[in-house]
């Protein structure tokens, strides 16, 4: 009798002997769960498949999942699911940006707005609000103030997730602390 040998198949791990053989599960790469921090890349579209916007084909998106830090329909599909698994999901505006609020314009200071130097309508930037950071869509704009539509850019859009899971691994103490992902892809602190 010698010792067992081990010899590499895929995604199992054969053992053999003079005496046995046996074929060993390998674990299947970690599950998407709360409080793991997913790597994956995306494409989102319209009713009309075409694009609105896709992530970096070089570096994928970063996020804690269980934290609320993406939609929460994408956050429960994503759910059970392991690096190498793609899917679509199609999302109704109630599951992603609601619908469009019709009394959501306000006027604002132009320098609330940041984002560009020179605004024009139909321009999108960012307002510090008592919620955040906010999206706001530049309605109209004056010398002194800008009428803001504080509507999500996708609100009322039925929109399409292509979905790629690059990786899921363990979140540091930081990670689920801060409530989000650090490093590329996530969140970095200055």
């Amino acid at each position: 009798m010698g010792l067992a040998k081990f010899a590499k198949a895929g995604r199992n791990e054969i053992r053999y002997n003079r005496l046995e053989l046996a074929v060993i599960p390998i674990e299947k790469t970690m599950k998407i769960e709360k409080d793991k921090v997913v790597l994956f890349k995306y494409r989102l579209s319209d009713a009309n498949d075409s694009l609105l916007e896709q992530s970096d084909d070089k570096v994928p998106m970063a996020y804690l999942h269980g934290h609320n830090n993406v939609l929460k329909a994408l956050e429960k599909e994503m759910d059970g699911k392991s690096a190498g698994d793609s899917f679509s999901v199609t999302l109704a505006p109630e599951d992603a940006y609601g619908p469009v609020k019709p009394d959501a314009e306000q006027r604002i200071p132009v320098k609330h707005l940041s984002g560009a130097k020179k605004w024009k309508k139909g321009m999108v930037g960012v307002v510090e609000t008592e919620q955040g950071r906010r999206q706001v869509t530049v309605v109209k704009v004056g010398k002194f103030m800008v009428t803001v539509d504080f509507n999500h850019p996708f609100a009322g859009k039925t929109l399409k997730f292509d979905v790629d899971i690059e990786d899921v691994r363990e979140a540091t103490g930081e990670e689920v602390s801060h409530g989000h992902a650090h490093g590329p892809g996530g969140h970095h602190h200055h």
